[in-house]
């Protein structure tokens, strides 16, 4: 398993450079074949639609929970009554899903007639339907994927994310080269989703002996994985409110351009989260497991330390590099129409820093099953996220939806899940975040260098684009050897690095 873990994770951190190359190539394709109206437009309805996905009310998240829990005290016909109930609990999602949707495509002109044109009202309507099938989709696939990652099959799943990641742009482009506009891209979606959930049922039945039983199911275990899940669905409001809210918000206050430059800038935030959410990820089993046989909060803190640590180092190359070259970077990719989505996108992200690098102890609770302060606090910050943006969006656009993003984590994530972990769970942050200062004060040193550098030297061409990329990525990695690794660490990195350079 270790092994399944630590190419699972390369696996994975393949699929993000992957998938952030594609966008290099992607996202302007899709401006150039759209538009910025029908881009806004295509990222607000896929914003709004993906709200359906709510409906699953956290069960996904509570699967490897359960699991691991029958595993070590249960017996194999428990596992059996656990995957039939979450089958059973996913058709319903899958029924209320697409009454959902239908909800949704009938009130178009309700939701959106202030901020689109008759055409793009059709248009929002159309890609509704065809999300909504999508996301049905998606959710069905759950119950297997989950089971997958139970079994620590990340081998599988990472490379089945790589080839999603490649064949859905692939496809949309080939539809939009046909004429297909907006609705070829939410096209290549669905296809590609229900090529995913077939490849899930066949690995999970036939590979893995995923079996169901939907006799004698327990009352008692439904229950207790309900309440488990609710906590989870009220912080996926959050989540919700966060990454897709403010999309429809600019879409019903403002207008699909404005959608369009702070989409852009939103796809750059996230490109921070699959950075970070890749390496935690392949920890989840491990973690419930720990939980279940001795729950040793030593053990759990220096995990979450160690993960958090690497998840820092590798934050603040991203985020710097950002800094120094990203302005010349948003100019080529997007255009100088979304200048802005640098801005947007430096303030955003600089706040789930935080998140970023402790989003193990999210696992940690759960398995504690001692999530529910973070959820209700969460729900708090969110509504204060929608406030700052309704109130503000009239005066200042697109920057509203930002600062409200900001105070939300700052309050939520930051401060108020360090108390909780310190107090509550029984994590030592102190200890954490004295493991964290060094790198972090490491990092604000080159960038403030290499800013000084770019004022003289300013980035405005590739050569000085690709130039300043080199300097700072040599002097970042050679800092963070020294600064961010353990000795032990280092005689393992390069060691690795002189067995490859030597064959």
């Amino acid at each position: 398993m270790a092994s399944q873990r630590k190419v699972g994770a390369i696996l994975g951190y393949a699929t993000v450079i992957t998938k952030n190359l594609v966008n290099l190539m992607y996202v302007p394709l899709l401006l150039h074949f759209l538009g910025q109206g029908d881009y806004g437009v295509f990222q607000m309805t896929n914003s709004v639609v993906f709200a359906l996905t709510l409906l699953s009310a956290g069960f996904y998240g509570s699967y490897v929970r359960f699991y691991m829990q029958e595993k070590a005290h249960g017996t194999p016909e428990g596992i059996r009554r656990l995957n039939g109930m979450f089958l059973l609990v996913y058709v319903a999602v899958i029924a209320l899903c697409l009454l959902g949707g239908i909800a949704l495509t009938m009130n178009v002109d309700a939701l959106f007639s202030n901020g689109l044109t008759p055409s793009e009202l059709v248009l929002a309507r159309e890609l509704m339907v065809i999300m909504t099938i999508s996301v049905s989709v998606q959710l069905f696939s759950n119950p297997f994927n989950s089971y997958i990652v139970a079994r620590e099959q990340f081998i599988y799943q990472q490379t089945r994310q790589l080839l999603t990641t490649l064949a859905t742009p692939i496809l949309a482009v080939f539809l939009l080269w046909l004429g297909m506009g907006a609705v070829g891209v939410a096209l290549a979606t669905l296809t590609i989703s229900t090529i995913l959930l077939l490849m899930n049922i066949v690995y999970a039945v036939r590979k893995l002996s995923m079996r169901f039983q939907f006799t004698g199911l327990q009352w008692s275990l439904f229950k207790a994985v309900a309440i488990f899940s609710f906590w989870i669905f009220l912080n996926q409001i959050f989540d919700l409110v966060n990454n897709n809210v403010p999309n429809f918000l600019l879409g019903a206050m403002a207008s699909s351009t404005v959608v369009a430059t702070f989409s852009i800038a939103v796809q750059i935030r996230n490109i921070f989260f699959a950075m970070s959410t890749t390496m935690s990820s392949v920890f989840v089993p491990m973690i419930n497991k720990i939980v279940a046989e001795h729950d040793d909060n030593t053990v759990l803190t220096k995990l979450m330390t160690r993960v958090g640590r690497y998840q820092m180092i590798l934050f603040w190359f991203l985020y710097g590099g950002f800094i120094v070259i990203g302005q010349y970077f948003v100019q080529i990719w997007a255009g100088k129409a979304n200048m802005d989505a640098y801005w947007l996108s430096v303030i955003m992200v600089l706040p789930v820093m935080i998140s970023l690098t402790q989003n193990t102890g999210i696992e940690i609770q759960r398995a504690k099953n001692r999530h529910k302060a973070r959820s209700i606090v969460y729900v708090f910050t969110a509504l204060l996220d929608i406030v700052l943006s309704v109130v503000l969006i009239p005066v200042c656009g697109y920057w509203a939806t930002a600062i409200g993003y900001m105070a939300s984590i700052a309050l939520g994530t930051g401060l108020f899940m360090n108390w909780y972990y310190q107090k509550r769970i029984g994590l030592d942050m102190i200890y954490f975040w004295r493991k964290m200062t060094p790198t972090m004060l490491m990092s604000f040193a080159i960038i403030a260098v290499c800013l000084l550098g770019t004022y003289l030297l300013p980035v405005n061409s590739i050569i000085m684009f690709l130039a300043w990329g080199v300097i700072y990525s040599l002097a970042y990695i050679s800092c963070a050897a020294k600064v961010s690794l353990t000795a032990e660490e280092r005689i393992r990195v390069f060691g690795f690095v002189k067995r490859k350079v030597s064959k």
